[in-house]
């Protein structure tokens, strides 16, 4: 297999309508960000072109992520690689400190969520007692 160019997040903002359709898609978790070409795909696509396009030309990686897609469509997704993303230092660092933020954001919510049941819970004891 030969070596797959690299794009820069320059490159790839080029790419967000119908007649050229960029994403970038991928983590630390599953091999890396890659860039893809799905503008063949974009009338194939189960959930129509529309939301394909609302993320074209970004790196779409946690709204692919968020939707859970099948095995069957990250095996389409292969299809349509065409090369890797290229992070130059200062967006690697822009990115791990906006995944830093949003997992200590899910921790404080968690957490939240916790104390709410506890009230609730309490409150409904207190209630049956009366």
């Amino acid at each position: 297999m030969s070596e797959l160019k690299e794009y820069t997040a320059e490159e790839v903002s080029k790419h967000t309508s119908e007649k050229s359709c960029w994403m970038v898609i991928g983590n630390d978790s599953n091999g890396g960000p890659k860039v893809y070409d799905v503008t063949k795909y974009l009338d194939d696509h189960p959930g129509g072109a529309e939301v394909m396009l609302d993320v074209a030309g970004q790196n779409a990686d946690e709204f692919f992520e968020d939707i859970g897609h099948s095995k069957e469509a990250r095996e389409e997704l292969k299809k349509h690689l065409i090369g890797t993303y290229k992070i130059d230092a200062a967006t690697l660092a822009k990115m791990k400190e906006e995944a830093e933020k949003k997992k200590a954001q899910q921790g404080s919510s968690s957490m939240l969520m916790i104390v709410l049941v506890a009230l609730i819970a309490a409150y409904i004891a207190y209630t049956k007692m009366q």
